[in-house]
């Protein structure tokens, strides 16, 4: 699943690309993140609250994980200096064990004189297929 970033050339209408975006995702992983974000939720990092308090199975992962794990393919697909937007809603809780396979698709290609603007569906499953994430994306790609 190589990603190959668009062009103002190459973006048409339909167009997918796919990534696995986390494989097999650990709880150090996820208690890495809360490190570098801050946020030390016991629900993420403590897996006794989770279950006894909660009522959680375990800890699960940061949305904003989801997110950024997902956007790595966005900014692959667009280049980073290109995205102009990129929102998501967060559908389903990412456990230690998923497996995260990232999808954007292009609904729409404006061509202007000095660049394309591109807006696209991104979608995030886990190895079961199930909707983690799901938003958009728009991009300025220069001709």
């Amino acid at each position: 699943m190589a990603v190959t970033a668009w062009t103002a050339e190459s973006a048409v209408k339909g167009a997918t690309q796919k990534k696995v975006v986390a494989k097999e995702l650990t709880r150090t992983q996820i208690v890495q993140y809360a490190g570098a974000s801050g946020d030390f939720n016991p629900l993420h990092t403590d897996e006794v609250f989770s279950k006894a308090i909660a009522g959680y199975p375990s800890v699960f992962a940061h949305g904003m994980l989801s997110m950024g794990a997902t956007g790595t393919l966005v900014t692959d697909a667009f280049g980073v200096e290109n995205l102009t937007g990129y929102g998501v809603r967060f559908r389903s809780q990412v456990w230690p064990g998923d497996t995260l396979t990232a999808t954007v698709t292009i609904t729409d290609v404006a061509r202007h004189q000095a660049h394309t603007t591109v807006t696209a569906t991104v979608e995030t499953v886990n190895q079961k297929g199930d909707v983690v994430v799901s938003g958009t994306a728009t991009a300025d790609l220069p001709h």
